[in-house]
Formats: structure tokens, sequence, C-alpha cells
């Protein structure tokens, strides 16, 4: 997340504080599990998701640092880069100089954490040291729960986990409730695995787990992706019909119409109505910044135009960028 400045607010009602002035973000992966209706997210969804918080857990190990509150609440979306943020570092730490001894939260915790923090609260002091391989199993977790779209706390304090966590893991893959079993998950599935290793330095790094061959698997984003995460781009639906693309002239007369609709909410920077597939009949409106793009969406979505029920979902802008137009969206 970036940094903006630091500021004492002298007027807080326990004295002077220091602010912290960051970015505005977007939804977090905990709203996300909340819409997904214990349906799990998107295959698209959890390889993004994953590679970005592991890209953010590779650059801070290699500094040092330890994030130790990784969990869904502490991953957002942000619409202006397009990427999943690691947030809240309240509990982080510099690897071998660890001042806070009680760490992450309940349900993402790994084993050697939850052992420090119960020395810890009797007064007394672990043998072994928290390190970044702590990061890792968070992650693990995360990631079994957008898979699976369910809470998996008591699941993970069970004394089942904690005798064969690798057949539960199994089984949540496995279980024909969840939606996403249909598709060859085994790369997402060891992936987890090697995060979470109850042994934690077997515990795969960030680094290495980015070599998974689960990051090479092309995935194309659900529509419900495409409501959920904003970007500066705005793909319109049942908007226009074959025979308004076949006359040049009503074409250009709709899509000027069109642009001074969505220039009301912000300045367009480019405008695309496919007259091929795929795309075709599909309007994507590039904004110059997210906020204009989630204002039009708002007040498109459902109006009517030329006697048609607007959709309005947003769009991958390095996709549009790259002149690169899904066929399906599920």
């Amino acid at each position: 997340v970036t940094l903006y400045g630091v500021f004492t607010n002298h007027y807080s009602a326990n004295g002077p504080s220091r602010c912290l002035l960051l970015e505005l973000l977007d939804i977090s992966v905990s709203e996300l599990l909340l819409h997904s209706s214990n349906q799990g997210c998107s295959m698209w969804m959890i390889q993004h998701c994953a590679r970005d918080v592991l890209e953010a857990l590779a650059f801070l190990h290699h500094k040092g640092y330890v994030h130790a509150d990784l969990k869904p609440r502490n991953i957002l979306w942000s619409a202006e880069e397009e990427c999943f943020k690691l947030i809240d570092f309240g509990l982080s730490f510099k690897e071998g100089n660890q001042d806070v001894k009680y760490i992450q939260t309940d349900g993402y915790r790994a084993p050697e954490a939850e052992l420090q923090n119960c020395l810890a609260q009797a007064g007394l002091q672990s043998e072994t040291e928290c390190t970044s391989a702590v990061d890792l199993w968070s992650l693990g977790i995360v990631l079994l729960e957008m898979f699976s779209g369910m809470k998996l706390k008591h699941t993970v304090q069970s004394q089942e986990w904690k005798t064969n966590s690798s057949a539960i893991i199994d089984r949540i893959f496995a279980s024909e409730g969840v939606v996403n079993s249909a598709i060859p998950a085994y790369h997402l599935r060891d992936l987890i695995k090697s995060m979470l290793h109850c042994d934690q330095g077997k515990r795969a790094s960030a680094e290495k787990a980015l070599c998974s061959p689960f990051f090479s698997i092309p995935f194309a984003p659900h529509i419900e992706d495409l409501v959920m995460l904003p970007t500066p781009v705005l793909r319109l639906l049942n908007v226009l019909s074959d025979a308004s693309l076949q006359c040049e002239e009503e074409y250009e007369d709709i899509l000027e119409d069109i642009r001074e609709e969505c220039q009301k909410y912000g300045p367009v920077v480019s405008l695309l109505i496919p007259k091929e597939n795929p795309g075709k009949g599909q309007v994507f409106v590039e904004y110059a910044n997210a906020g204009d793009s989630k204002a039009a969406q708002k007040m498109l979505t459902g109006k009517i135009f030329d006697g048609k029920f607007i959709v309005a979902t947003f769009y991958p802008l390095s996709a549009y960028k790259r002149g690169y137009l899904y066929q399906n969206l599920l």
C-alpha cells in the first residue's frame, strides 16, 4: 500500500497521535468472500490475488520484514493499479528482532505463532522465533477459503486438521459442493499445501511459491469478478443490436450518443465498440481514473438506452490496453 505522508493529530481525546495517510483502496477479499455466497471465488480471481500477495510478500521478506497479520480483511483491491494490495502493518516486525509477541489473527495463525502466543500469555519465552514463514501459512488459509467459499477458522483449529491437514485439503478440493471442483485445480491444491506445512522449515517461500505451475494457467474472469472489481474501464452490455452495427450512419450516431452520456461522469480517454467477435456489440469506455468509472457504472446500470436496459461491468485495463477482449465471461 502506498504511504503518502505522516502527520500528528494534536486534538485526539487520548493526546497527540501519529497518523498515516495511505492511498484509498477498494473492496477487500473479506467482502469478496461475503459476496461469493459460499460458492468460492473464480480461479481467475484466486490466481490474481495469490500472485499479487506473493509478490508483496517476496518484496517484504527480501527486506527482512514479516507482515504477521495477513488475512482477507487486510488484502484490498486497487482499482487504479488493478491489483490486490497488503495493508495494516501494525503487527509487522523485522525478522530476528521481534518486539511484538502476540501476532496474527485466529484462523490464520501459524502453529509456531500459536505456540509463541500461548507462551507469551503465560509470561514465558518461546525457544523458536517466528519467521516470514508465518505469512505463507496465513496466505495458504486465505486461498483455501477463496476456493471453498467457507470460513475455515474452526476447521484449522480442530484436532483433525492438526493430525492430517493434507487430507482435509484434499477433501475440500474433491467436494461436490465446491463449484470449482470441476476445474482441474491440482496445481492450486499443491500450492496451498506447500504453504501449510506444520514445520515452518518445509514451508515454501514466497519467491518459490511464485514459480508454481498454477500461475502459468490462463484463466478468464467471470462476469461477477468484473462487477466486483473496479477498474478505469467500463464495459456496457445490451446496448447495440446487429442492425445498428451494420448501418454505418446509425453506428456513428449511437457512438456519439454513448460518448456524450458517458462524459457526464468524467473525461473519456477512449471508447471502443467492436463490430466483430470477440466483443461484438459491447461498448468499452476508458475513463481517466477508476473513480469516474465507478460513478458511471453506478448510474448507467439499469438505465434504458434505445429501448434496452444497460448492464455495466468493469473490464481489466491491462487486457483492454493490449486489445484483448475475453470471448467467454461465465
